[in-house]
């Protein structure tokens, strides 16, 4: 009992909590809550600031294939333009440009016609096979 009484600003009543007990939790919460709220501040700002602006709004990635470990063709919607880019490390190229409207769509198995970018390795393909039969 001696160690109890000895303890400054703990005060036993019938089996009552030790007040500080609730202030540190309270403090505690409050602490987890400013953490969070830093979070979701610094994820908006994020957010906010790695948003595209101006032209590069307007360019879209439609698909990539990679044709080497470290060499991709990519597909990159310009406005009405289509570009067909190969990717290197340190370089990128034009290797072809079309327009929109002459872009293939592929089918999935449902007989659906896809998007653009998920048909692009059968276009590219295609186009492979076109251009080495010429």
């Amino acid at each position: 009992m001696a160690l109890l009484a000895a303890s400054p600003g703990a005060t036993l009543a019938q089996g009552a909590p030790v007040p500080e007990l609730g202030a540190s939790l309270v403090q505690m919460a409050l602490g987890l809550a400013a953490v969070i709220a830093v979070l979701l501040a610094s994820l908006w700002a994020i957010r906010r600031l790695g948003a595209p602006r101006g032209s590069a709004a307007a360019m879209k990635v439609l698909g990539a294939a990679a044709v080497g470990p470290r060499e991709r063709v990519v597909l990159v919607e310009l406005g009405e333009q289509v570009l067909v880019l190969g990717v290197a490390p340190g370089s990128v190229t034009k290797l072809h440009e079309l327009k929109r409207s002459e872009l293939p769509q592929g089918h999935d198995a449902s007989g659906q016609a896809t998007p653009p970018g998920r048909s692009f390795a059968s276009w590219l393909k295609q186009a492979s096979e076109h251009r080495n039969a010429s």
